[in-house]
């Protein structure tokens, strides 16, 4: 199911029955449909959780993972005490930047998902653009 914007906050305000992981995945996917990635330009996808954050390169033509880099990795671990901030997010995207740019990925879309580009998912994006990725 794809909903515009205005249809989801419809959807949220009519029906207080509508739960709110039911609500988060239809907003995931009517954002998804927006955001495809090639080859050429794969999507940078981006997963929080209160613990950590995950973000994946992932090519959709072909379905495949090509890079994933998350807060729980021996090298950003060590860095940090605690993976909940915002600089371990920095650091995060500036690894996933340099770990692409070595596989000759430059190029990709953005997808934050059903998150605001805030806070971590923000601080991971421009780590992210500080190493060289282009969004």
């Amino acid at each position: 199911m794809k909903f515009s914007k205005r249809a989801l906050l419809k959807l949220k305000s009519k029906n207080k029955k509508i739960k709110p992981d039911k609500y988060k995945k239809l907003k995931r996917e009517s954002l998804r449909g927006l955001r495809k990635g090639t080859l050429d330009k794969p999507r940078l996808s981006v997963y929080r959780s209160n613990k950590n954050i995950y973000a994946q390169i992932i090519d959709d033509t072909a379905s495949k993972t090509l890079l994933s880099c998350s807060t729980l990795d021996q090298e950003i671990r060590s860095k940090s005490l605690n993976g909940r901030t915002c600089t371990v997010s920095n650091l995060m995207g500036e690894k996933l930047a340099l770990l692409s740019i070595k596989k000759n990925i430059k190029k990709v879309i953005f997808d934050r998902g059903p998150y605001l580009y805030h806070g971590r998912i923000k601080a991971l994006a421009d780590g992210a653009r500080i190493g060289g990725l282009q969004f």
